[in-house]
C-alpha cells in the first residue's frame, strides 16, 4: 500500500536517510527525493540484492541507466507510491565568515569576549533550506515538513544576527515574543518579596493560635518567624537549582521523545529552539512572565501539597528569588563582562551552546552536572 503522498512529504537530511540501510528498513533517494521502499524490496523483479545495495543511497546512476538495469514508465509510477519526503539541498563546507556551527564542535574555543560571526539571513536559508531570517519564523515551522531530526540538525547549528528576529507577523504578538532582562527583576522580586512576607506573617500567626495568644506581636515570636522564613527561602534556593537543571536536560532539550510533528516541532522551537538557534538573541534570553507563570504553577501547587502553608511560600519566594538569579545570570553570560565566577560559567553555557548541546544543563552552577554526569 502506498505509504504517502505529495502532500505530506518532509524534508530530510542525507545524514538521516543513510540511517534506513537495511532491508528491513530501507529508504533511497531518487532524484532528490526520498523513498521508504521497504514494503516493495521483496516484490523488487530484479531481487531483493539490487535494492539492498543502495538502501540509504542514492539509487539515480543505477536506475537511470538503461544499460545497468531497463526500467519502464510504469516502475517510476511504483516508485512515487513510496514517496516519503525530500532531500534538503546539500551545500559544499566553506571557511567563509558567517558559516554557522553544527551544535557539536570540540574545536570551538570560547574566550571572554566570544562573538559569533554574523548570518547572512538569505544567503543561509539558500545554503541550508531551513529558515528565512528575514520572515517571521513561526508559521515557517508551523507550515514546512521538516523530519525532526533535520529539524533538530538545524536548530542546534546557531546563527546570530544584528537585531533580534521576528517571530510573528503582527506586532500585538511580536510584542510578548521579546523580554528586556529587567522586565524579570522587575515582575519577580516584588512578588518573591510580598510571598516571603506571607511566609513569615502565616508563621506568627501560627505561633500565636499555639499559644493562644491575643496580645500583640512579640518581637521575638516576629524574630523567630523570620528566621524560619529564611531558612525555607534557603531551601527554595536550592530547590530552584535541580528544578532548573530538570527543565532545561528534561524539557527543554526533549528532543528523543519530541514528536515529529510540525505542532510539537513549533512548541519546541518557541519554548527553547529559537533560543539555540539565535543563542545572542538580546530579547529571547530571559522568560516572558507569563511563560514562567504557566511553568511554575505545577512546582507551586505541588509545594503547597507537600508541606504546609507557611513553609511553602517561605520555599516558594526562594525558589523565585533564585529564578531572579538565573535569568538575569543567563543574560549576562550571553552578553555581559564578568567577575572571575560568572566568567567561567559563561565559558561553560556558551560551549553547550556552541560545542555540544547534550551536555552542561547548568547555568547558575555546575553542581547538577556533576552529580548526574552531563558535564562537559
Amino acid at each position: 500500500m502506498a505509504q504517502s503522498n505529495q502532500a505530506t512529504v518532509k524534508v530530510f537530511s542525507d545524514s538521516e536517510v543513510s540511517k534506513h540501510s537495511t532491508l528491513e528498513d530501507c529508504w533511497v533517494i531518487h532524484r532528490g527525493k526520498v523513498y521508504n521502499v521497504t514494503d516493495f524490496v521483496m516484490d523488487h523483479p530484479g531481487g531483493e540484492d539490487l535494492i539492498g545495495r543502495y538502501a540509504g543511497k542514492d539509487m539515480g546512476e543505477i536506475m537511470d541507466d538503461p544499460i545497468e538495469h531497463s526500467h519502464s514508465d510504469s516502475a517510476y509510477e511504483v516508485l512515487e507510491e513510496y514517496l516519503i519526503g525530500r532531500l534538503v539541498d546539500d551545500a559544499e563546507p566553506s571557511s567563509e565568515a558567517g558559516d554557522i556551527y553544527n551544535g557539536k564542535d570540540s574545536s570551538i574555543v570560547i574566550t571572554d569576549d566570544f562573538k559569533p560571526s554574523e548570518t547572512d539571513g538569505s544567503n543561509d536559508y539558500q545554503k541550508h533550506k531551513f529558515l528565512d531570517l528575514t520572515k517571521p519564523l513561526i508559521l515557517q515551522v508551523w507550515n514546512a515538513n521538516f523530519s525532526k531530526e533535520f529539524y533538530l540538525e538545524q536548530v542546534h547549528s546557531p546563527r546570530h544576527l544584528k537585531e533580534p528576529a521576528r517571530l510573528f507577523g503582527p506586532d500585538y504578538l511580536e510584542v510578548f515574543t521579546r523580554t528586556p532582562w529587567y522586565v524579570v527583576p522587575m515582575v519577580w522580586v516584588p512578588i518573591a518579596a510580598a510571598i516571603f512576607y506571607r511566609s513569615t506573617s502565616q508563621f506568627i500567626e501560627a505561633a500565636a493560635a499555639s499559644t493562644s495568644s491575643t496580645s500583640p506581636v512579640d518581637p521575638s515570636a516576629a524574630s523567630v518567624a523570620f528566621a524560619q522564613t529564611f531558612l525555607c527561602f534557603l531551601l527554595g534556593n536550592f530547590i530552584w537549582t535541580i528544578i532548573e537543571y530538570g527543565m532545561h536536560r528534561c524539557l527543554f532539550h526533549i528532543d528523543d521523545l519530541l514528536p515529529d510533528k510540525p505542532f510539537f516541532l513549533m512548541l519546541h522551537f518557541l519554548l527553547h529552539g529559537v533560543h539555540h538557534y539565535l543563542p545572542m538573541d538580546r530579547l529571547r534570553l530571559v522568560m516572558p512572565p507569563v511563560l514562567f507563570a504557566a511553568l511554575s504553577y505545577p512546582f507551586t501547587q505541588l509545594a503547597y501539597a507537600l508541606f504546609p502553608v507557611a513553609v511553602a511560600n517561605g520555599i516558594i519566594s526562594g525558589a523565585f528569588a533564585m529564578y531572579v538569579c538565573y535569568d538575569c545570570m543567563h543574560y549576562a553570560l550571553h552578553h555581559t563582562k564578568l567577575p572571575t565566577y560568572l566568567r567561567k560559567m559563561k565559558k561553560y553555557h556558551l560551549e553547550h551552546h556552541y560545542k555540544n548541546f547534550e551536555l552542561g544543563f547548568g547555568v547558575t552552577s555546575k553542581f547538577w552536572d556533576y552529580v548526574f554526569g552531563t558535564m562537559l
